[in-house]
């Protein structure tokens, strides 16, 4: 029984040196139970995951709780029990999660245990509202649509206008402008009043004619 044992030992900590190997490489785990999920379906899963840079492996439960252990992950045994796999993510474990809940409604048999994310442990409900937070793709992506909006109206209409241009040459395209109102024609002044003609200078005296002599 003393040489079986020998024999065995090595392989178990080889088995838990890779298992927590392969952990410590994410940070944050999500458990699940997939006991009735098909090849097919667990293959399907895995392909969604690895999209959004996660992974998901079945890890034996002892040899996962000793790993947990070492890297100081506590309160996480109550989820490795039963058949488990753990999706494991760098970062953004609420897309992780969200995948996981959308997978969950295709094929009822994965059921989310529970997780430790950011250095917490979250049960069932938590880890399900945690997956409906925006991630920081998707806030990126709000951010984006919020500051392109009106830079692409913008661009929208520079466009139309060069499209008008083209067709109907500058005269046309151009805006046009509002035609100024009409100057109000000055009043007409009162005529001037007739320049007074001076009276004609009396006659002046006819010369007197000299008399004969």
């Amino acid at each position: 029984m003393a040489i079986k044992a020998t024999k065995i030992q090595p392989a178990k900590t080889e088995a838990i040196e890779a298992a927590k190997k392969t952990l410590s490489e994410y940070n944050d785990f999500i458990f699940a139970d997939y006991r009735g999920l098909t090849v097919e379906q667990i293959t399907t899963l895995r392909n969604k995951l690895r999209e959004s840079n996660s992974a998901i492996k079945v890890i034996k439960n002892n040899f996962a709780k000793i790993a947990f252990a070492d890297m100081k992950i506590e309160n996480v045994s109550e989820y490795l029990s039963g058949p488990t796999a753990i999706a494991m993510a760098k970062e953004d474990s609420n897309e992780t999660a969200k995948i996981l809940f959308d997978f969950a409604k295709e094929a009822p048999a994965l059921q989310v245990k529970g997780a430790y994310v950011n250095n917490e442990v979250y049960d069932s409900a938590k880890i399900e509202a945690y997956s409906k937070v925006p991630g920081k793709k998707q806030l990126i992506a709000m951010l984006m649509s919020a500051i392109n909006g009106p830079a692409q109206k913008l661009a929208a209409t520079l466009q139309a206008y060069v499209e008008k241009l083209e067709k109907e040459g500058p005269v046309a395209a151009a805006p046009k402008a509002e035609a100024a109102p009409a100057a109000e024609a000055p009043a007409t002044e009162e005529a001037a009043p007739a320049a007074e003609t001076p009276a004609a200078e009396e006659a002046a005296p006819a010369a007197e004619t000299p008399a004969a002599e």
